[in-house]
């Protein structure tokens, strides 16, 4: 284990929020934030005071609160250049926030400076010097970020150099060298990381952006060339394509290259969905470390493989994150997965066994005519229980029709469901409308099996997409659609497949009311 010390600094809150489809409330940037303390983060920013009533009611609101492990920061920018520091009201503001924190952002290239703020070079050090010592003069922490600091290297290191003397002279703590627009390779990061942290012997911080697809690697390579914070976003929300990853980079600092930052490093994986499902984002299924798909096997000679030693196809034990190995079935699947995955559903099978020949021919067939199954776990076991012979059907289906009206230019649209069926040899025929064929067909189908089996209503559906397999083949390509149920306990995906988007969404839906009966057997 490594004797560095590296802290983390997360703008979620504040830079997480300017990417696209992100939006926090006050309470939700209370969720996050206490959250985030309560992993280990060191130091939370939560946004800019004064640039709008939401970031302002959040520090008014963190200041009310104690935080076990992280400090709260405040976000803003260097004073105006027309103005002396202790008249600037964003400057104010900063102080009225009541963090113990306070981040500055100035400018380090040139062309913003003349160009931008309009000021000359001069006096944009004198903002920063100013700034950064009246802050300090009011026993706050102070951080300043040196923004667009690569793209000045690249033009005017002497210049770029100065802006971070200006601010080491007004007593900042940490200097933070940006990568603004996210375009930097790791050689360039750790080349002038280095040079700057031996000729101002100062601690350094690195923020990077990943518009190019490396703001982890960037980071990493700052930390190595003598970096000792790490700026960044969870899951990596920022603007254009994101930020430098906390929840990539954490695992990274802290298992490959030997530095302690979080006391418990299993419950990563949590927080990176708990931040999602606050931000209302689907999570990255590919996520490195804590997606549902890290540590997923699908190819028959890997799960032969991991079976026997896990570490042949897995560079970390999931475990260690929060994470765990998942095995899936599809028409790349040899025995070895049908086997890992029937025994995970509590169907422990021979190896060479017809049942087992017999599921992973079906496995296959299903998958070439457009399955699959690795979101559809509750197909599968149906599938599987249907090889075995376990179990019976919930009805025997008649027949069912959709009928869908539109009555005038200006009229509503209906539609209609009608299934016959029967359960036991009793007979049913009901009909229903619903806001689509899908939505009749659902509420057709409960209203027929609801005398029989009272749990019917307990079973929501929760989310419903529609693939097309085979585009090429216009409006008669096979439809794939997946359907997720829940009964307010657990949840399950069940998967149908059809040249009738109709047809898919009823063998999904019928599977969805068989894998319920199935739980409530067990």
């Amino acid at each position: 284990m490594s004797s560095k010390t590296v802290t983390l600094y997360d703008t979620t809150l504040r830079d997480g929020t300017q990417g696209t489809g992100i939006s926090f409330s006050v309470a939700d940037k209370i969720r996050v934030a206490q959250k985030l303390d309560e992993f280990g983060v060191h130091y939370i920013e939560g946004g800019w005071p004064g640039s709008n009533p939401r970031d302002a009611a959040f520090f008014d609101a963190a200041s009310r609160l104690t935080w076990k492990n992280a400090k709260i920061a405040a976000f803003g920018s260097t004073r105006r250049g027309d103005i002396a520091v202790e008249n600037d009201p964003q400057v104010a503001l900063l102080l009225d926030a009541q963090t113990p924190v306070v981040t500055i952002v100035g400018k380090s290239w040139l062309l913003h400076v003349t160009e931008v703020l309009g000021v000359t070079p001069e006096e944009n050090l004198a903002m920063i010097r100013d700034t950064v010592r009246y802050l300090k003069s009011k026993n706050r922490e102070v951080f300043y970020d040196a923004e667009h600091f690569f793209d000045s290297w690249k033009e005017n290191p002497d210049y770029a150099l100065s802006t971070l003397q200006a601010a080491k002279e007004g007593g900042a703590d940490v200097l933070v060298l940006c990568d603004t627009n996210g375009g930097c390779l790791p050689g360039f990061i750790a080349e002038a990381t280095a040079k700057v942290k031996n000729q101002l012997g100062i601690a350094v911080g690195i923020h990077t952006h990943n518009d190019g697809g490396l703001g982890v690697a960037n980071a990493m390579a700052a930390v190595e060339a003598g970096a000792t914070q790490v700026q960044g976003t969870t899951n990596g929300y920022g603007e254009r394509v994101g930020n430098c990853n906390l929840v990539t980079i954490i695992p990274n600092l802290q298992l490959k290259m030997g530095i302690p930052v979080v006391s418990d490093l299993t419950a990563l994986r949590d927080l990176a969905l708990f931040v999602d499902e606050v931000a209302n984002v689907q999570p990255d299924i590919r996520a490195p470390f804590v997606g549902q798909a890290a540590f997923t096997h699908k190819g028959g000679l890997h799960v032969h493989a991991v079976q026997k030693l896990a570490k042949t196809y897995e560079h970390i034990s999931p475990e260690l994150v929060g994470n765990r190995q998942s095995i899936v079935v599809s028409d790349m699947s040899g025995q070895s997965n049908i086997l890992a995955k029937a025994a995970a559903l509590g169907f422990p099978l021979q190896k060479g066994s017809k049942a087992v020949s017999g599921i992973l021919a079906e496995v296959k067939r299903l998958e070439n005519f457009g399955y699959e199954f690795e979101a559809a776990d509750a197909s599968f076991e149906l599938l599987v229980r249907k090889h075995l012979e376990i179990g019976a059907p919930l009805f025997d289906l008649k027949e069912y029709h959709c009928v869908y009206w539109h009555r005038g230019a200006n009229g509503d649209p209906t539609c209609e469901a009608t299934v016959k069926l029967s359960v036991d040899g009793t007979p049913e025929y009901t009909v229903a409308e619903g806001d689509g064929p899908v939505n009749a067909l659902d509420a057709a189908l409960r209203k027929a099996l609801r005398p029989f089996y009272s749990w019917i209503d307990a079973v929501r559906l929760l989310d419903y997409k529609v693939r097309i397999v085979d585009g090429g083949r216009g409006t008669a390509a096979t439809t794939r659609v997946h359907i997720l149920s829940g009964n307010g306990e657990d949840s399950w995906g069940t998967v149908g497949v059809s040249d009738n988007v109709i047809q898919a969404s009823w063998l999904a839906l019928v599977d969805s009311f068989e894998f319920a009966s199935a739980k409530i057997a067990r």
